[in-house]
């Protein structure tokens, strides 16, 4: 009886959203202070607008903080659900999440490109290192185009280095050996593009 009602709660749970007013791409990563619009279906006195914290977090009424930084739209959606579930608050909620007012997302490059500085990202669309460095007009004469340093800071606030060969990449040679994850460009990213030893 037990697991025929789990198997009940997990088809309840697999149903449709309702639709919702706005067009936040389920994809979309969300982040620090991005202003987002939560609403429980049909509990209007759980639904409201916020900011994510410096913490990744957002605080509603009942459970209190969750963090949802770093999450996809969808994922942050399930993970509030998780939270009403487990708290007992509700039985089978259903989270719609749609941002109100994007953070503000750039990465800045610095060395050897012709055009350093800060670049927005695109907001529900992704940006890769190739585009990032042709969009700062290219690599210089001196460039060391092999060995693009990418600083990225997690939400934890430690910081991961990895190296990009930009350069093969730019050429289209096969031995780039760079997974995609590390090719598509994060907000604040920071890339530098060291100088060749002649």
């Amino acid at each position: 009886l037990f697991g025929a009602r789990l198997h009940a709660q997990e088809v309840e749970a697999s149903a449709p959203r309702p639709a919702s007013g706005t067009t936040t791409s389920s994809a979309y990563v969300l982040t620090n202070t991005d202003r987002i619009r939560v609403a429980v279906y049909q509990e209007d006195d759980l639904s409201l607008i916020a900011r994510i914290d410096s913490q990744g977090r957002i605080n509603l009424p009942l459970v209190g903080h969750v963090a949802i930084s770093g999450l996809k739209v969808g994922d942050a959606q399930a993970a509030i659900e998780k939270a009403y579930v487990d708290g007992r608050y509700l039985r089978a909620p259903r989270v719609t999440i749609s941002v109100e007012e994007y953070a503000a997302r750039e990465v800045s490059i610095q060395g050897q490109v012709r055009s350093p500085g800060r670049y927005p990202l695109p907001i529900e669309s992704s940006m890769t290192i190739l585009e990032l460095v042709t969009r700062a007009g290219g690599f210089t004469d001196t460039a060391r185009g092999t060995a693009v340093r990418i600083t990225r800071i997690k939400t934890d606030g430690s910081k991961v280095n990895f190296e990009v060969d930009v350069e093969s990449l730019i050429k289209g040679r096969r031995g780039a050996n760079v997974s995609d994850n590390s090719l598509v460009l994060e907000p604040g990213d920071i890339i530098f593009v060291p100088e060749r030893l002649i």
